[in-house]
């Protein structure tokens, strides 16, 4: 039996220069069309087979590619696309695009995290009338594709119980795990084929066995692998778990009769104690995640080494592999030729990594290696000792816990509305309007230094007095200054404050065509200057309406940055924390009524297993109130989560003692109202009436009827109406439409309640 080897078990696949980023978007315009899109997508592939394959890689993944998602690969791919799709009329990929963005008369699929990632994946729709088929080649295709480039592939499959653990009932009381019998005839349809093709490998994705799982999923993971194994005509199966400790799920795994199982032995550090532990993977072969998928450090050779070491005599082979997909990464470090070259030489990004992976591999089998190298970065970042900022670290000790506590929301709400003197239902967006091509073209100028800073700020201060006139003009009750000057959320603050670096070419994907550059967090933080206060400033002087600060909170910069791996993270969010106090300090300092300090990530960061959530929301919580106290109660607190499945953080939301929470909800129906309702939430919510990541532009009946769906849940002294997220990414003219749609529900909503 031929093992798999070193491998990865997945790759970056937007581009190096998001080459599929810009041909989406050019097909979704029309201005290319099908042939030109589908090209695209296999010159990327092919460059990363060719890629991984001269790295030396034993084992190279395929079907890692997507158009937009793999989750929604898996849907398609088994006939699951919900009917209002699929009658549509539209081509196979129109359809399954429709599925993703929507469509005028086809709201999109639900959008949520992968797992506690910053990846968004679409949330399969399922029921007790869903009849699965084989209705796609795709994982057949791509294969073929490789094979005649002379590349052999082990193609990547989400697994079935991660894929109906995934997925949204349609029914009430109905659970996606009773189509488990109709799913996997399916799964063996495929197998088969792929065994016709000569496929010897395929590898089965299952990470939602790194959180907490019930008997019966337990069960049904027995139930799979046994099932698809006792498949003669199949490939071996390698299935991989990934995002942490596999708890129970790795017995299963072990005593069932597959090949091969990969674990992840970076998240969870004692994970690699119970691996070596499992009697039962002696005649398996084990690969061994101990090169970080998720984050850019170089790998530590001797600590990688040991762990897979530590499972040589338990397991029948041990290879070496990355933690997970490399999906979470950027492409090349070495084209960042801004980074500092010390700071340069701590990082691997995905092509580092392979590196990593192949160099290990050969280590682990007794080759003589040169690891001086690795060993070289890692000790000199440990010595990078003026990495430490004591300034900040004595201002976070003297720190109190009655700074962070705020007067009673009662106290507070009285006093904001006396100085603001908002209607019922007031309206307001998240924050960014769309970015032209002119305001993108001034701040790439100002960047390149061919515009001065006087040109760009006027240029910025002209555009922003637009967006303010504009929201006047559609009759919004709290506006925004649209936040021409940011290209990214955590980025714009990372290149202010201290201890972050960034990046020209670190693009990673967070879902579709939407791709983001996290900031790499080295050392301690600190901010020199106020970062917002003059655009603030400025809109506010254009209107008497109240104009929103804009902040992103700290665990939204650490979740979406490459984090310090040397400190605690609790101490690392302080440090951020106490950086975001300061400019909520000076916004309310310059007359700023109203601040929101954006937390889309609370969610995102949850640890998986249940035993460390309360550790993760004690700092976390911590931090976010750190940032937002010590000042007025007149003045208002917002924040902002998207995005996510929010019920196991109901609690955390409201410890926050933010006064407003806006909060993703168009395209679940509202249906977290319900949730924050049973849970006793009692500040203002603003329940996103408008999905800003679909094309389609809701009429004023649909935002009505999800306003009276809020009302009877939410009293309306409490209820605010905005959009569910940002408006950079989406057109002036669907935008424009869209807000004064709402804008006319809201009043029309008004007048019923009256």
């Amino acid at each position: 039996m031929t093992d798999i080897g070193t491998t990865v078990l997945g790759y970056p696949r937007i581009g190096p220069d998001r080459e599929l980023k810009r041909a989406l978007e050019r097909y979704w315009a029309h201005k290319i069309d099908e042939a030109a899109l589908r090209e695209t997508g296999r010159e990327l592939r092919e460059r990363t087979w060719r890629d991984l394959a001269s790295a030396g890689l034993d084992s190279i993944p395929s079907n890692t590619f997507s158009h937009y998602d793999q989750v929604l690969d898996t849907a398609e791919l088994f006939g699951a696309l919900p009917e209002r799709f699929t009658r549509l009329g539209l081509s196979p990929l129109d359809t399954y695009f429709a599925a993703a963005r929507g469509v005028q008369d086809a709201p999109a699929l639900e959008m949520t995290k992968w797992f506690d990632t910053n990846y968004h994946y679409l949330v399969p729709e399922v029921g007790p009338d869903t009849t699965f088929t084989l209705a796609g080649t795709k994982p057949v295709d791509e294969y073929r594709e490789a094979k005649a480039l002379d590349i052999e592939t082990r193609p990547v499959l989400v697994g079935p119980v991660t894929f109906l653990l995934l997925a949204k009932s349609t029914t009430k009381d109905f659970r996606p795990l009773d189509l488990l019998d109709t799913l996997l005839p399916r799964y063996v349809e495929l197998l088969r084929r792929l065994h016709a093709e000569g496929v010897e490998w395929v590898q089965l994705d299952e990470p939602a066995f790194a959180a907490d799982r019930t008997e019966a999923e337990l069960n049904a993971l027995i139930r799979t692998y046994h099932w698809l194994a006792d498949e003669s005509e199949r490939p071996k199966i390698l299935v991989a778990g990934y995002f942490g400790h596999l708890g129970r799920g790795l017995g299963v795994l072990a005593r069932s009769p597959i090949e091969a199982v990969a674990v992840d032995l970076v998240t969870d550090g004692s994970f690699v104690d119970a691996v070596a532990a499992e009697p039962a993977l002696r005649d398996k072969e084990v690969l061994a995640g101990v090169v970080d998928g998720r984050n850019v450090w170089r790998t530590d050779p001797d600590r990688a080494l040991a762990h897979a070491a530590t499972l040589m005599g338990v397991a029948g082979k041990v290879s070496v592999s990355t933690s997970c997909s490399l999906l979470h990464v950027p492409y090349d470090v070495e084209r960042e030729a801004g980074l500092h070259s010390r700071l340069k030489g701590w990082l691997a990004f995905a092509r580092q990594k392979v590196d990593e992976v192949v160099l290990l591999g050969k280590a682990l089998r007794g080759d003589d290696v040169e690891l001086s190298s690795a060993r070289q970065a890692i000790a000199d970042r440990r010595a990078a000792t003026a990495l430490a900022d004591e300034e900040v670290r004595a201002r976070i000790a003297a720190m109190r816990p009655e700074d962070a506590v705020r007067a009673p929301y009662a106290e507070r709400a009285a006093a904001q509305q006396a100085a603001l003197g908002l209607p019922p239902l007031p309206t307001t967006t998240i924050g960014s309007f769309p970015q032209t091509t002119e305001v993108r073209k001034a701040r790439a100028a100002h960047k390149a230094g061919t515009l001065d800073e006087a040109a760009y700020g006027s240029a910025m201060r002209t555009e922003i007095e637009r967006v303010v006139r504009l929201q006047e003009d559609l009759g919004l009750d709290v506006l925004v200054h649209g936040e021409p000057e940011r290209n990214d959320m955590v980025q714009y603050f990372a290149e202010l404050l201290t201890g972050f670096a960034t990046t020209a070419h670190g693009w990673v994907q967070s879902y579709g065509s939407r791709c983001v550059r996290p900031p790499i967090l080295y050392g301690d933080v600190s901010r020199p200057a106020p970062m917002t206060v003059a655009w603030a400033r400025h809109a506010q002087s254009l209107t008497p309406k109240p104009v929103k600060g804009m902040l992103t909170g700290p665990v939204t910069i650490l979740a979406w940055s490459f984090v310090r791996d040397d400190q605690p993270l609790a101490d690392t969010a302080r440090q951020v924390a106490l950086a975001v106090r300061d400019e909520v300090h000076d916004l309310e300092a310059a007359g700023i009524r109203i601040i929101q300090v954006d937390e889309p990530a609370l969610r995102e960061l949850l640890p998986l297993r249940k035993a460390c959530h309360d550790e993760y929301f004690a700092w976390a919580v911590s931090a976010f109130r750190l940032a937002t106290s010590g000042i007025a109660d007149s003045t208002q607190i917002h924040t902002h989560m998207c995005y996510s499945e929010f019920g196991e953080v109901l609690p955390a939301i409201d410890a926050l003692d933010a006064d407003v929470t806006s909060i993703e909800a168009a395209r679940s129906k509202m249906e977290v109202l319900t949730d924050l309702s049973a849970a006793g939430f009692g500040r203002g919510v603003g329940p996103g009436v408008y999905d800003i990541h679909s094309p389609r532009v809701p009429d004023v009946e649909e935002v009505c009827t999800l306003l009276r769906t809020a009302v009877a849940t939410v009293p309306a002294d409490r209820l605010w109406v905005n959009p569910d997220c940002g408006l950079k990414t989406r057109g002036y003219a669907e935008v424009e439409s869209a807000l004064r749609n709402l804008v006319a529900a809201s009043r029309a909503v008004r007048k019923e309640l009256v």
